[in-house]
């Protein structure tokens, strides 16, 4: 019976629930990372003065950003197998579109840190001689990362918990994790009530960290 609390059964689901962890995080790191220079990519393409890959870039970011996540998995998920005739597999669909789809969040994050660079320190790279690939890697894309970190680390705190959508098509994330756990113990709200708790201590601790760069960024300017 389900009446009184018994976490006596955690201890023995740890190495099944590490697993689950270690997917949830290799999913977000990557991402991260891949979104991030995906992203990065699209804000140049939004900037760039060729009209056609600007607006091919803001098509992109304004789709992405207007279908909810859940049905991006399942698209890709579903749909492309169907296309390609080749099955992708949860785990390596949920990488692949984690990675497309937060790459249009993260474009508009570093697209707004590139237009928060001085347009003095644009044209002092370009009087010394700069190119404007030397130019954007060597003054203004450092100067961006720097001033959009802080936001950065916020939007992949909504991404690590985002990742708990891959329930949907069955990934053995965390959440996926504790839900099998639940049901070989038949303890399914002990292993939901730890399993928040893990999902809040990261989220704490990296809004923690996220609170620290702001306060130190804000005193350096």
């Amino acid at each position: 019976m389900h009446g009184d609390f018994d976490f006596s059964v955690l201890l023995d689901s740890l190495p099944f629930l590490w697993t689950g962890l270690q997917f949830t995080l290799k999913l977000t790191i990557v991402a991260m990372l891949g979104g991030i220079a995906l992203g990065t990519l699209l804000a140049l393409a939004r900037l760039s003065p060729i009209a056609p890959l600007a607006s091919a870039a803001s098509w992109y970011v304004n789709i992405m950003r207007s279908i909810p996540l859940v049905m991006v998995i399942l698209w890709f998920f579903l749909v492309i197998p169907l296309l390609t005739g080749t099955p992708m597999g949860a785990e390596n669909s949920a990488l692949v579109t984690f990675t497309l789809f937060e790459a249009a969040f993260y474009c508009e994050i570093m697209r707004a840190g590139i237009q928060s660079v001085p347009r003095g320190q644009v044209a002092a790279g370009y009087a010394i001689g700069f190119t404007y690939g030397q130019n954007m890697r060597l003054v203004i894309l450092p100067q961006a990362f720097r001033n959009m970190l802080p936001v950065l680390l916020t939007q992949t705190i909504v991404l690590f918990q985002d990742t708990s959508l891959v329930y949907a098509i069955g990934a053995k994330d965390l959440l996926k994790a504790a839900e099998i756990a639940g049901k070989n113990y038949n303890r399914p709200v002990e292993m939901v009530i730890f399993v928040a708790l893990i999902y809040f201590m990261i989220c704490y601790s990296l809004s923690f960290v996220v609170k620290r760069l702001q306060q130190r960024f804000a005193i350096k300017r």
